[in-house]
């Protein structure tokens, strides 16, 4: 039998993965919004911010891994109802992500030039990259601890806040990035600058919503204190089972920093402009990819929680259909909307050839 009859099943994929997509259509909609509008800048500035955001791209994925983590172990804690395991595993995960966020914003603060460096060698791109990411490494800390804190709330069934989350982000970081980078309601313009510091913003107000929703929600009940407490057997199941899980991402992660710095050296006209357009594509086209499998994530751990463990094998087979079919689907319309994409950006024709032909590529691999 390759799908399961388990009605309650399908209800829960659909009720978990609909909030996590809609949450990363929204992330989606924050970093479109920063791509067009600094689009009006000219191809530097869009070659510049894509180089600078390929640190956030790298503190994303190993975010991802930690959240992962998280779910994994958490998830099946809360097949068993322990909210008190819950909360020392999620708050293994927050420190040691947050120790990551640090690490890197030390670095991006104090040697912005040499990092955009490592993928271009344009001295346009280098000055614009550095700019930007000199100011929105600082957000990086803030970025951290708001998806921890949403894994913990996912690892208890609570998909929503994301959402809400999100929303809040795009709010601000659509009308700062207005202000800022054109210099309109009274704001000088900044341009690559003023989009930078529009991040940091939206990223300090995510943070706050969702550090007084967590304090505030009886679900998990989980308070400051409790990131002071550590415990040696679950730290060693966080290592254990987490480790490979954020090695994955790592690993990854590394390959789309390679892809970078080699098309970051491309004398091709247009060339790392096109992989900044493919790359937003890309990331739409894995909204409803990444809300499916976080649900996927949580329903997994919670059922092997509870130790059923022939119901998950045969969740895992419907798992492989339903994703097979969602595949073709996306691929298929990831192509279709290509020009449509590729014209909401104001960049040169040779840019626009070239991410024709990186959106196509896209949309076989996807």
């Amino acid at each position: 039998m390759l799908l399961t009859k388990d009605k309650t099943f399908y209800k829960t994929l659909v009720a978990l993965a609909i909030p996590i997509a809609l949450q990363n259509l929204v992330t989606f909609s924050v970093n479109l919004a920063d791509s067009v509008m600094v689009g009006a800048l000219g191809d530097a500035a869009v070659s510049g911010m894509y180089m600078g955001n390929q640190i956030q791209t790298l503190l994303q994925v190993f975010s991802g891994g930690i959240e992962g983590a998280i779910l994994v172990l958490a998830a099946q804690y809360w097949g068993l109802r322990d909210t008190g395991s819950i909360r020392k595993i999620c708050s293994i995960g927050i420190r040691l992500s947050v120790l990551v966020g640090g690490v890197l914003t030390l670095l991006c603060a104090l040697l912005p030039e040499e990092i955009i460096g490592l993928f271009s060698h344009d001295p346009e791109t280098i000055r614009c990259g550095a700019e930007y990411l000199g100011i929105v490494c600082f957000s990086y800390i803030f970025f951290c601890l708001t998806q921890s804190l949403i894994a913990a709330m996912r690892s208890v069934e609570i998909a929503k806040i994301g959402l809400y989350v999100s929303l809040c982000s795009l709010v601000a970081n659509v009308g700062l990035n207005y202000a800022l980078i054109f210099g309109k309601l009274g704001f000088p313009a900044m341009g690559i600058k003023g989009a930078a510091i529009a991040t940091v913003i939206a990223r300090i107000l995510e943070t706050a919503i969702v550090t007084v929703y967590v304090l505030k929600d009886h679900r998990l009940s989980f308070r400051l204190k409790d990131l002071l407490v550590t415990d040696r057997g679950l730290l060693s199941d966080f290592l254990r089972y987490g480790l490979p899980i954020i090695g994955g991402q790592v690993v990854w992660a590394v390959n789309m920093l390679a892809s970078s710095a080699i098309m970051g050296r491309n004398t091709a006209e247009g060339a790392v402009v096109a992989m900044s357009i493919a790359g937003t594509v890309n990331n739409l086209a894995y909204v409803v990819m990444n809300g499916m499998s976080g649900a996927v994530g949580i329903i997994t751990g919670k059922t092997i929680g509870a130790g059923e463990v022939e119901k998950m094998k045969e969740y895992a087979r419907t798992v492989q259909v339903l994703f097979l079919a969602l595949g073709l689907v996306t691929g298929l319309t990831v192509f279709s909307v290509r020009d449509f994409s590729i014209s909401l950006y104001a960049v040169s024709p040779a840019a626009v050839a070239q991410a024709q032909t990186f959106i196509n590529v896209l949309s076989v691999t996807i």
